[in-house]
């Protein structure tokens, strides 16, 4: 499950690099809206969100992006949102404007996956579903409250941070898998520091899925200061994406 920043370096470019993203093997994509206090982002993610705000990029106008895409690929699309963008923009209207666009589902970081009753309803209302994050710090009894409003999967945060890029899991991460496992029988995947095919090797028949972010973004940075790089950087991620779902496939 790759991630992306929408509108970095620019929407055109987005819609592109789904594309891109879908036809390496892709089995799902996340697409993150970009925002200024981002809750556990690091470096790497903050400074596409950044570039993206930079272009004063809109929030109808990542939905007509999606728009445009959704339906010529096959590969379902999350979007990664703060609850401060959908309470501002008016909590219905976002849902429904977000379905509408081709969203499959959404991660709502920043609203507590114990308090989340009322948004977990709204979305079922709309046929989308709810992922919830999980991390090794979480104590059992609320991930149990957590994963009661869970669809669609279970976000395993792998380490104890923010987003990056990292050569190692946390020595937790197989015990709290093991753990959901008992829990919940929507698939888990796992996010935060996945960069490379032996770290996705490493997981198989513990996670279901995996989630890379930074390491896909920090391959955008390329495009922030000479556009005409657009169609190799488009490759290069193409390339890098398709390592990442060889693995998880064989």
């Amino acid at each position: 499950m790759p991630f992306i920043a929408a509108g970095d370096p620019d929407l055109p470019t987005t819609a592109k690099l789904l594309k891109e993203l879908a036809a390496s093997g892709a089995d799902l994509i996340e697409v993150g809206f970009p925002y200024s206090d981002p809750i556990a982002d690091g470096p790497v993610i903050q400074a596409s969100y950044t570039r993206a705000l930079a272009k004063h990029v809109k929030l109808k106008e990542i939905f007509a992006t999606i728009t445009s895409v959704s339906r010529e690929i096959q590969a379902p699309l999350v979007g990664m949102v703060s609850y401060a963008i959908i309470f501002r923009h008016g909590i219905d209207a976002f849902v429904q404007e977000a379905k509408a666009a081709g969203f499959a589902g959404l991660i709502v970081p920043d609203l507590p996956g114990d308090e989340a009753s009322g948004f977990a309803t709204l979305m079922a209302r709309h046929q989308m579903d709810l992922i919830q994050l999980v991390a090794p710090t979480t104590p059992p009894d609320r991930a149990a409250k957590i994963l009661k409003h869970a669809t669609g999967f279970v976000y395993c945060i792998a380490v104890a941070g923010t987003t990056g890029v990292r050569k190692e899991l946390a020595p937790q991460l197989a015990e709290m898998l093991k753990s959901l496992r008992t829990q919940t029988t929507l698939p888990l995947a796992v996010g935060f520091g996945i960069s490379a095919p032996d770290q996705i090797n490493h997981l198989k028949g513990k996670a279901d899925g995996v989630i890379v972010g930074s390491a896909i973004v920090k391959l955008l940075e390329n495009l922030a200061s000479d556009s005409s790089k657009t169609d190799a950087t488009l490759h290069d991620i193409g390339s890098f994406s398709k390592t990442l779902a060889d693995a998880a496939h064989h």
